[in-house]
């Protein structure tokens, strides 16, 4: 019965990817290309809110990660949060690495950020915290050097899931997307079905497929300890995107809910919907 459900959300989401009517898909930008309105900033050892060196701006209409004002990064990992709580949904970001690390960066950290789902929300960060508990879509630049380095991989903090019927508790999992050298833009897309199923898409391919997201496991410091309950399954949170020490550029960032009415003779009945709630329908005269 479990591997039928699972099936059922992967032929879904192909129809989701390839259905002929993706011109009704209502899109929505969460990033406006002018300010940061509705986003939070959590950096280690800062306030909520407290965005050290100006590290997120936005810069000729795109969201940026900046170092340019520290002389030592000290492990300052940050993110700046959408607010709202999501769970049924694809989220994409077009993203690209620029210019030389920040100083004293981590050599993993080279080209290196991640868009986090099923996250914990920003308030309940501790003011130490390096990560949210969340599940982390790592993406990663190619170094230039003829080494494949994958994007759109798998990282965990707090975290786990499940692959193939296994539990798998390694912090991080490759995907098999190609590897993008240089300054070039990206198209990163997760698909989020509660957690039924989270898939990750690298310039529209398919790279990585797991289930059951769950809190567990390490690879997080300074947080509450009572907020991950291990084995606690996941099937919403926050979204976020990361500041770990090398410059990153996002010039869209969007979502498309796949929750809401299906019911077809509301008004606001979506074709594409795959998570039911029909409390959102509207059943007033059409205009």
């Amino acid at each position: 019965m479990k591997f039928s459900i699972i099936a059922f959300f992967v032929c879904l989401s192909s129809i989701a990817f390839g259905q002929k009517n993706a011109a009704k898909e209502e899109w929505k930008p969460l990033f406006n290309g002018k300010n940061l309105d509705g986003w939070d900033i959590k950096i280690r050892g800062q306030n909520l809110n407290d965005n050290f060196g100006n590290t997120f701006r936005v810069e000729d209409g795109k969201m940026v990660v900046r170092y340019d004002q520290y002389d030592d990064f000290k492990q300052k990992y940050g993110h700046i949060f959408y607010k709202g709580d999501f769970s049924y949904y694809r989220v994409a970001v077009e993203y690209r690495f620029v210019g030389e690390q920040a100083p004293k960066g981590e050599g993993w950290a080279i080209r290196n950020s991640g868009i986090m789902v099923h996250g914990q929300p920003a308030q309940t960060m501790g003011k130490d915290q390096d990560f949210p508990a969340s599940i982390e879509v790592q993406l990663l630049g190619g170094n230039s050097d003829g080494k494949k380095r994958t994007t759109c991989n798998l990282c965990t903090p707090g975290t786990n899931v499940v692959i193939d019927g296994k539990l798998r508790t390694q912090h991080c999992i490759n995907s098999t997307s190609k590897t993008y050298d240089g300054d070039q833009w990206v198209k990163a897309e997760v698909l989020v079905l509660g957690d039924s199923l989270i898939q990750h898409f690298a310039n529209g391919e398919k790279v990585l497929e797991y289930n059951k997201p769950q809190l567990g496991g390490g690879n997080v410091s300074g947080n509450d300890p009572s907020l991950i309950v291990d084995g606690k399954l996941l099937d919403h949170g926050s979204i976020s995107l990361q500041s770990e020490s090398h410059p990153v550029e996002f010039r869209k960032v969007e979502i498309l809910n796949l929750k809401g009415c299906m019911d077809p003779k509301a008004r606001n009945y979506k074709s594409y919907y795959v998570k039911a709630d029909n409390t959102q329908c509207d059943y007033g005269k059409k205009k």
